[in-house]
């Protein structure tokens, strides 16, 4: 049997997704930046999937900027803010969380080299950011506070709205929602953000399209440059197909987020109880209450167990099951999680962490399957 269990890293495209996109990659394949037929068509299609997007998270089409994916829209949000609000009012300390996704810690270790104080938040062993240290690291210095709303490794959800409560004038609320758009409902307006990011191949669409959306009147200054696109904030010609294609996945979306998600909650319930029968006390749990069911992260302790987290992915795929140590932005290294060692593991325990992350489409036959696999290399494990 094969089964993927790594949907967090990336998911299968829908095949009414490919549809949607194959006219724009075959007939409709003008540039939209073109004054004639086949541009104004290109350009149609873009701000029609730009207003359905705007809408799904209760924005305006103008503050939704296409970028590469989450990545380049956690660099353009992140650099974008933080280097205009500093020209305008001369603030320059930023605050994240030591367990952000490393497209966001990256930003802020690049930025301190210009001169910016990043502040790190502490977290709750929960994954949860600890409130009192928010509070004594918020100044009147903050600029940007950037904080996920769903942790893509431990599948945490934060309480974004706590955060903006306590943002003064100048100080700016940026959220990673990667893991939750089109997962849960996120409405701009209820959560106070003056920013976030997304992306489609998190959703069942393609890879390599995501937007930004920043809030009007957010500071703001271009991280790509030579071209007037998305008002002349991000250079270059835009990709129409995958645009098409994002918004027909937020189509699918809005029509079925919620049964998938009472799918995916059952998957994740049943293999929650399956593991902790086979294994009782000598696995952790790292997936707090109220997280999200998309995403379930397990430890297998190392005072039981001879960790070596390569070995046991590989058994993993051996036996036909695709998992992950973590986000797949850092996988093909040796280190451990800077997620599971920020919630305070051992580094042996995080050589024993493995993310599994599951999609409405997988079956309770497989969760089954993969506890059989989970079960065997325990046993050969064990010290």
């Amino acid at each position: 049997m094969k089964v993927y269990f790594d949907n967090a890293s990336t998911t299968q495209i829908d095949s009414r997704v490919l549809e949607a996109m194959l006219p724009f990659l075959k007939e409709n394949y003008g540039n939209a930046s073109s004054i004639h037929s086949f541009g104004r068509k290109a350009r149609v299609a873009i701000e029609s999937s730009r207003e359905l997007i705007a809408d799904f998270i209760g924005a305006i089409p103008s503050e939704i900027y296409f970028t590469s994916g989450g990545t380049e829209a956690i660099n353009f949000i992140i650099n974008g803010i933080a280097k205009t609000n500093f020209l305008e009012t001369g603030k320059n300390e930023l605050i994240t969380s030591p367990i952000e996704h490393k497209a966001v810690l990256d930003t802020h270790k690049n930025l301190e080299l210009s001169g910016f104080k990043p502040k790190y938040v502490k977290i709750n062993n929960d994954g949860h950011f600890n409130r009192d240290s928010l509070q004594n690291i918020l100044s009147d210095k903050t600029s940007l506070v950037s904080l996920m709303h769903t942790n893509n490794e431990i599948g945490t959800v934060n309480d974004v709205t706590h955060i903006s409560s306590n943002l003064g004038e100048n100080q700016f609320l940026f959220c990673d929602c990667v893991q939750a758009f089109g997962k849960s409902i996120i409405d701009v307006n209820k959560l106070k953000v003056h920013a976030l990011s997304a992306s489609a191949h998190k959703i069942y669409g393609p890879k390599g399209i995501g937007f930004a959306f920043i809030k009007s009147g957010t500071p703001l200054s271009p991280l790509i440059f030579g071209g007037s696109q998305e008002r002349s904030r991000r250079g270059g010609t835009e990709n129409v197909a995958s645009i098409v294609g994002f918004a027909e996945a937020v189509k699918i979306a809005i029509i079925e987020m919620e049964i998938n998600y009472k799918r995916v909650f059952e998957l994740n319930s049943n293999f929650q109880k399956g593991i902790k029968q086979v294994f009782g006390d000598k696995i952790s749990i790292n997936t707090a209450e109220n997280s999200t069911p998309y995403i379930l992260s397990i430890t297998f302790k190392n005072e039981y167990f001879h960790n070596d987290i390569d070995t046991f992915l590989m058994a993993l795929d051996i036996n036909g099951v695709a998992a992950s140590q973590g986000s797949a932005c850092t996988s093909g290294t040796i280190k451990p999680s800077h997620v599971i060692l920020g919630i305070g593991k051992s580094v042996e325990d995080a050589n024993g962490t493995i993310r599994f992350s599951f999609n409405p489409k997988n079956k309770i036959e497989e969760v089954d399957y993969v506890l059989g696999v989970l079960e065997k290399l325990g046993k050969h494990n064990l010290k």
